[in-house]
This record gives structure tokens, sequence and C-alpha cells, in this order.
């Protein structure tokens, strides 16, 4: 059984930043896809970022030239750099591997 954990939300202020790590419970190798989705109070989960295992990364148009996503050198832990926040950014953030393993999510809050 595939275990992600996220850790790192929390509460920051606008302009603010955070990053977000997801421990896999075996290598992101393992996975053609890793990636993270967030889903805000009321709306549909979305796609935030993605990273293969070829090394390629996508972004959401929203988060293009703020949020950055990355591998540990282990390549059991993915993180989600996330800079300039904004209060449209805040949501629970989910961890995803493959398309079909999910974490529990962490709370990101940006507000002043």
């Amino acid at each position: 059984q595939v275990q992600l954990v996220e850790s790192g939300g929390g509460l920051v202020q606008p302009g603010g930043s955070l990053r977000l790590s997801c421990a896999a419970s075996i290598s992101s190798f393992s996975f053609n896809v890793m990636g993270w989705y967030r889903q805000a109070p009321g709306k549909e989960r979305e796609l935030v970022a993605t990273f293969t295992s070829g090394g390629s990364t996508n972004y959401a148009d929203s988060v293009k030239g703020r949020f950055t996503i990355s591998r540990s050198g282990g390549k059991n832990t993915v993180y989600l750099q996330m800079n300039s926040l904004k209060p449209e950014d805040t949501a629970v953030y989910y961890c995803n591997a493959a398309g079909h393993f999910w974490g529990q999510g962490t709370q990101v809050t940006v507000s002043s």
C-alpha cells in the first residue's frame, strides 16, 4: 500500500512563502508522475503542479513563476515551494502519485 504524507502547511501573510513536503512510502521514481493539487472551500480540486519520472514539470497558469515542484536527492520526497503567496492560494493541498494515490492534505491559509 502506497502512503503519501504531506506537511508544511500553515498560515502565512500575503507575499510570504511556504514549502510543502510529500513523503512517499516508496521511491517517487516508481510513479510516472507525481503532483500537487489543491481544493478551496466550495470549489473543485484542481491541479497545481506535476513532476514526471523523466524530469519534466507542468504548472497551473495561476501559479507559474511563483511555485516550484521538485524532488529530494533521496527521491522519496516531493516538494512544492510556494513564493509570493496570495489569498486566493488558500486551500487544502494534496499530494498525488500516478493519478491514483492521495495524501491526507495540508491546509494553507494566506491571510493578513
